[in-house]
């Protein structure tokens, strides 16, 4: 009897993270705690022992868009991929680095290019998107660090090579630790520029 009730709630969880997965494919909901909700309302799941967990979902999202995204989806991820690399080029000073649904292939129609810059301060950085003719809007992005410490960033959005470009600033010596991912809760998962290319290669 308990093997078939974890068996019965294993099966939820995969169902939770398919209708979570599928409605931020193709509703364009990227915070995964809204969209988990909205399945837990569409499926009328009420038992929250069944519901999955962000790396559940994210690998749920990845199979979606194998199974229906196909050729489609990769033409897509490798234009926002072009896009990161030539944004990566274009703000070199500040040391970029691409974070990510564009770096580890969940991106969609409605992501965007993540990149984390680092500079003495986030001015800097809208003096040179300024002077470089880029027209952004300010944003905060709040972040958690290793021990467990939110705090805010200032960020860029913009759009370059016809993609959504997201960059948060941190300090200088920001690079040498990541901050955790809301994904995993692990470090996130950051590369250069010459990885992207790397990439586009293989792509």
């Amino acid at each position: 009897m308990r093997r078939k009730r974890t068996s019965e709630s294993e099966r939820a969880r995969q169902i939770v993270a398919q209708e979570t997965a599928r409605i931020i494919v193709n509703h364009g909901v990227r915070d995964y705690q809204i969209a988990k909700q909205k399945a837990i309302v569409r499926l009328g799941f009420l038992d929250r022992g069944s519901l999955p967990g962000n790396a559940e979902i994210e690998t749920a999202v990845a199979e979606h868009l194998q199974i229906f995204g196909g050729d489609s989806h990769q033409d897509h991820l490798r234009l926002m991929r072009v896009a990161a690399l030539s944004a990566m080029v274009l703000l070199s000073s500040f040391t970029p680095r691409l974070v990510g649904p564009v770096l580890v292939g969940t991106a969609n129609e409605n992501s965007a290019v993540n990149l984390h810059l680092f500079a003495d301060s986030s001015e800097d950085v809208a003096m040179e998107l300024s002077e470089l003719g880029v027209n952004y809007r300010p944003y905060e992005n709040r972040l958690k660090s290793r021990r467990g410490q939110a705090e805010n960033y200032a960020g860029f959005h913009f759009h370059h090579s016809n993609s959504p470009i997201e960059a948060t600033v941190f300090p200088v010596d920001g690079i040498r630790q990541a901050p955790m991912s809301p994904i995993d809760g692990r470090p996130m998962k950051r590369v250069d520029a010459d990885t992207v290319q790397q990439l586009l290669k293989h792509d």
